[in-house]
């Protein structure tokens, strides 16, 4: 898709705020006629810019959690290396963000776990146990004052 009009531009900045509204709702927001709104929304879609509605869950709320930022550095920069960590990544469930990155190292990870003792089993059974992996630097969050992903709109 190439570039957006202002109406389709308003679409998305609309339903990243508020994903639930209504397509009467969102059409009204945005200016537009319900049955010209939805067509945009569809093409949108299929287009793939929007690619899926989901529920913001505060983990917090449910039990606590303690956020991890790592950093991995590979042994060797062989694609057939890089995948079989990503693949082990994949399969971790603590890893919430596996992000492939240019720098001194070659991957950033965002890890959530319930406490410091998962945390070290995670480090020392997961990532630990992984022959691709040469070095680990774990950077504990201690508060987040702005992310996007999880902004609310009220």
């Amino acid at each position: 898709m190439s570039e957006l009009d202002p109406h389709s531009e308003k679409i998305l900045s609309t339903l990243e705020a508020s994903g639930r509204l209504t397509n009467i709702e969102l059409a009204r927001r945005v200016g537009l006629s319900p049955s010209a709104c939805l067509r945009r929304v569809q093409e949108l879609e299929r287009a793939g810019v929007i690619q899926g509605y989901r529920a913001i869950i505060d983990r917090a709320a449910l039990s606590p959690r303690i956020t991890v930022f790592v950093t991995v550095g590979l042994a060797q920069q062989l694609h057939k290396d890089a995948r079989a960590f990503e693949r082990a990544m994949d399969a971790a469930p603590q890893v919430l963000e596996c992000h492939n990155i240019a720098g001194h190292v070659e991957y950033l990870l965002r890890v959530e776990v319930g406490d410091l003792a998962e945390y070290k089993d995670f480090h020392a059974h997961t990532l630990g146990e992984l022959p691709q992996v040469q070095s680990i630097v774990s950077h504990f969050c201690l508060d987040t004052s702005k992310d996007v992903r999880n902004r609310l709109v009220r």
